[in-house]
């Protein structure tokens, strides 16, 4: 239990399945060879940090499309052959290599309330006519698997949110909401869902190409929506939690 801990840093429950011990059993066990809980691990290296600002009002929304979540997170593309992952900081590392224009992607998310039902793209900006043009497709997305209704949006106060976005709203009849400056964690569903997204899809293994990684997204995104347990679920997918389309 420890050793799949160590390797995949997935929780209790994760393990639970793999192994058939029950989740308390695996908590006591981790507890007792004094691994510290994921919240306060580095989602990239795994390694223990200084545990994040953390909300002590946790709340759901009582229907799909009730509140949905929108964030991007960005991340430095990977230089064809592969960067330092592939090759180690030494050598091939773009951090040493300043001639070097590698650029970056922009993961853009929206996550649902109640369900986290999620859809994410790979794009090449943040601006304004990209979000907006990012948050009608994500509403068909939304659409197609049962989520016909989006009543409100909350993101944080960007430019792009609060100017750009204003059309697709009106024309889908949702209201915008916008979390207080400097306090991310009132998008605390998005923002968990984007580490997620950085443990289990992007630095979750080596990938040789950028293209590789784009690829690799919509496939974990279905295994994120329809198989990956969630735990603030009771152990179930998103699609749990939306009617049969």
């Amino acid at each position: 239990m420890v050793a799949v801990r160590e390797a995949e840093r997935v929780g209790p429950d994760e393990i639970a399945a793999r192994t058939g011990v029950p989740p308390r059993t695996v908590s006591r066990i981790l507890t007792r060879h004094g691994v510290p809980h994921l919240a306060r691990l580095d989602p990239i290296t795994g390694k223990l940090i200084r545990a994040s600002k953390v909300t002590a009002v946790r709340y759901e929304r009582d229907r799909p499309g009730e509140l949905v979540h929108m964030d991007v997170k960005k991340l430095g593309r990977i230089p064809d052959g592969g960067g330092w992952k592939a090759h180690g900081r030494a050598s091939g590392s773009i951090q040493r290599n300043r001639n070097s224009t590698v650029g970056f992607d922009y993961v853009h998310s929206l996550v649902d309330d109640h369900s986290r039902l999620a859809y994410s793209e790979v794009l090449p900006d943040e601006k304004g006519p990209t979000c907006a043009a990012f948050l009608q497709r994500a509403i068909g997305y939304f659409a197609e698997h049962g989520i016909d209704r989006i009543e409100r949006l909350i993101t944080d106060n960007a430019w792009a949110y609060r100017f750009s976005l204003r059309e697709v709203c009106a024309d889908h009849g949702i209201q915008q909401k916008f979390i207080r400056p400097h306090c991310p964690w009132q998008n605390g569903k998005v923002e968990r869902f984007n580490r997620t997204l950085q443990t289990e899809w992007a630095y979750r293994r080596v990938f040789t190409s950028n293209e590789d990684r784009v690829a690799a997204l919509a496939p974990w995104l279905e295994h994120y929506n329809t198989g990956r347990r969630h735990s603030a679920l009771g152990g179930q997918p998103p699609i749990s939690r939306l009617q049969p389309t």
